[in-house]
């Protein structure tokens, strides 16, 4: 690892610590070509600059797509400085959207977004006024109830998104009912099951930028401009609603990145409103799902039961032994 951190160095690049595994190419004993698999992403790509041709070039992609197809990967991603796209186009990767001058995301296919899409205008609603919303909902509190609730009374109809990746305490499967449950008597409103396409560990590039600050207004940017350029024309969304973040610097941060790359000229895309709704408060404390996860490793239901629904609190009570077992 040593040898590859060298290489990526030498190309301006980090070595990114979700990667799974790496394809190494050597000449003489010496690492002269990476390239490293995270699930469905390829990160860290690097060739030695004596040795760059299109042969080895070519070669690595072709192990490296191989290597995911072996580990049960098909659908790929990968980040891409803006002048390196002809190259990687070369593997069969084709762009996606891009943050001018600094990113661009691309995937091993033309059509697989599309067909995405038009699965999404299938379930398009008529109206004028149609929010969508975006949730991690780890657990589904009532804070996330009155966004919806709120949401919902503006609008003509709403979409809500899950987060799909299985990345939190609580599983995907398992975040997924709760929501279901919980807006369940809410008419005006279609669930949708999360996608790569939505928050996910393939729209986060941070791994071939060294400057953090701008690794996450380039994730916010990808993120945002998938949604806006994609997932919001298929199903006609011209508002977007996020609560207030007044703990999680970076999700509050991502609130701020959201009116630039969604409202602003920053894509020929139609412009979409962002509506930040106040966060309900419980005893002059903002309901938050990191403060429910809080009193959970205190085992506190007595705290959680005025934070969340009563179909949640039966799951958190019943349903999830690892914690109420204090494991």
């Amino acid at each position: 690892m040593e040898d590859v951190k060298r290489l990526l160095a030498a190309n301006n690049l980090e070595l990114d610590s979700q990667i799974e595994i790496f394809v190494v190419c050597r000449h003489q004993g010496t690492v002269v070509a990476c390239a490293g698999l995270d699930h469905c992403t390829i990160k860290c790509v690097a060739v030695a600059e004596h040795l760059r041709g299109e042969a080895l070039s070519l070669r690595l992609g072709s192990e490296v797509v191989s290597l995911a197809a072996e580990r049960g990967q098909f659908h790929l991603f990968l980040y891409s400085p803006p002048h390196n796209q002809t190259l990687f186009r070369g593997w069969g990767f084709y762009p996606l959207v891009e943050v001018p001058r600094q990113i661009v995301l691309m995937e091993n296919s033309t059509v697989a977004i599309q067909r995405y899409c038009d699965r999404l205008r299938e379930q398009r609603q008529p109206g004028v006024t149609i929010g969508g919303i975006v949730l991690n909902a780890n657990p589904f509190t009532l804070g996330h109830r009155y966004l919806v609730e709120q949401a919902a009374a503006a609008c003509d109809w709403i979409h809500l998104f899950l987060v799909r990746e299985d990345a939190s305490s609580i599983s995907y499967a398992d975040r997924f009912a709760l929501v279901a449950a919980g807006v369940k008597d809410i008419d005006n409103l279609t669930l949708h099951q999360g996608s790569d396409y939505i928050i996910s560990r393939a729209t986060f590039p941070g791994y071939f930028l060294k400057d953090k600050a701008l690794v996450d207004h380039s994730w916010a940017a990808i993120d945002l401009l998938l949604f806006r350029e994609y997932i919001a024309p298929a199903l006609g969304i011209t508002q977007r609603y996020v609560g207030t973040e007044p703990f999680d610097l970076v999700t509050n941060s991502y609130n701020t990145e959201m009116r630039q790359w969604l409202q602003q000229p920053a894509s020929p895309a139609p412009p979409i409103k962002v509506i930040e709704v106040p966060r309900i408060s419980i005893h002059g404390t903002p309901v938050s799902a990191t403060e429910v996860r809080r009193l959970l490793a205190h085992r506190n239901f007595k705290a959680i039961e005025e934070l969340v629904p009563a179909t949640t609190m039966k799951f958190l009570e019943q349903d999830y032994p690892q914690i109420v077992q204090g494991a």
